[in-house]
């Protein structure tokens, strides 16, 4: 039940309610659940958000196009570039805007290597709401290399604002490309010795093996995307679906998972950043020359900044760019990326001007929240920890 009314109470003398959030540790974030219990055993959960809402989309449509790209970093704040990559590649289409095929690439490898930070993220937390102290230190450390390069790219540690409508903000070095190879290298060790800890572990499995069943049937039904769809038997992923850039030029594979419990969600996870760290290894390799954003001045800034001061029409053009904007023609469009945690989409009504007249947000973590009542129903509320971890809930995305 979303949204429901969260004042209940027990049906039964012998039930009792009790709040699970919005300050408990394993809410990730400010989620509140709203539990009738029968002593430990949940019998039913009323699914509260709305702590954290910001009306991002309405601040959206109050801003030029360009002035809009930071929110969506802000939504997803553990995979903020993909966010962006929605976005940026809904307006491109509308606006009929060529990329060029390295910022194409550099598109891609950062966007994997923003899914290997989320999965490092949601393992080590996961683990962490089942008691294991010791992936989630493994994993920060990683998360912090990624970081590291992330900030070497764009300047900023979180919230990048890197991509840009036609390419990307800056190029990057060499030095950066080798150093991230010597990393891949190094981290997939460290993944090995998550999984040692974990993927056999007889109390990691009793915790997690059979427990928050969503069946294929209903993972369809309640429009459930990403590791959650895949770890039903669905091999649906964007990715390969409706490709995007160049991921169709790419050689990697979609895991999949058959009992749709806890323990299959962590499996896919574990299973994509191992694929994630070939597809960054690919692009490096692959990785052309040339420029990284397209010579229109009307919609992408100038690439030489130098220009700016020489030339008076690359001055304008700047000028108008931060402060104008550009416009978009009449148009109306959804695009969708494959985010680590699903199906993010973004659905863009263009009215001409150079604002956006509508903006939506398809945000996957609405739609598995919904699914929180029937997975948690029969379970104890320690399970419950353990199923919100493997949901890998971030409430920005979903409070937006």
């Amino acid at each position: 039940m979303l949204f429901g009314d969260c004042t209940l109470k027990a049906k039964d003398k012998d039930k009792f309610i009790v709040n699970f959030g919005p300050q408990h540790p394993a809410s990730h974030g400010v989620l509140r659940l709203v539990l009738e219990l029968d002593g430990e055993i949940i019998d039913s959960s009323n699914t509260c958000i709305g702590y954290l809402h910001r009306g991002t989309e309405k601040l959206i449509e109050h801003k030029t196009y360009l002035q809009a790209l930071p929110y969506f970093d802000r939504m997803d704040y553990v995979a903020p570039l993909i966010q962006e990559y929605a976005y940026v590649l809904c307006v491109e289409r509308i606006y009929g805007c060529p990329v060029p095929i390295r910022a194409q690439y550099l598109r891609v490898m950062f966007s994997e290597l923003t899914r290997i930070l989320n999965h490092f993220s949601n393992i080590g937390a996961h683990a962490l709401d089942a008691g294991a102290t010791t992936p989630m230190l493994l994993l920060c450390e990683e998360r912090e290399k990624i970081l590291s390069f992330l900030e070497r790219a764009s300047g900023a540690r979180m919230h990048m604002s890197y991509f840009r409508f036609g390419g990307i903000i800056n190029d990057v070095s060499s030095k950066l490309l080798n150093d991230i190879l010597s990393f891949l290298d190094e981290t997939i060790k460290v993944v090995d010795n998550v999984e040692t800890l974990l993927t056999e572990n007889r109390i990691w499995k009793q915790r997690n093996v059979g427990i928050g069943i969503i069946s294929k049937k209903d993972a369809i039904k309640w429009g459930c995307s990403g590791p959650i769809l895949r770890a039903t038997g669905v091999p649906r992923d964007l990715r390969k679906a409706t490709p995007y850039d160049i991921y169709n030029v790419l050689d990697f594979s979609i895991p999949v998972t058959y009992n749709g419990d806890c323990y299959d969600r962590y499996m896919i996870r574990v299973a994509e950043v191992r694929q994630s760290v070939s597809m960054v290894k690919q692009c490096i390799e692959k990785v052309p020359s040339g420029e990284v954003i397209c010579s229109d001045r009307k919609i992408a800034p100038e690439s030489d900044l130098s220009l700016i001061h020489t030339s008076m029409e690359a001055m304008i053009a700047h000028f108008k760019l931060y402060s104008e904007g550009f416009s978009l023609p009449s148009s109306e469009l959804y695009t969708a990326v494959e985010s680590p945690k699903g199906e993010f989409g973004v659905y863009l009504v263009a009215d001409g001007t150079n604002k956006p007249y509508r903006c939506r947000i398809r945000s996957p973590n609405f739609a598995h929240l919904q699914m929180i009542d029937s997975m948690a129903r029969g379970y104890t509320i320690s399970d419950l920890s353990v199923i919100l971890g493997s949901l890998d809930i971030v409430m920005g995305e979903v409070d937006r």
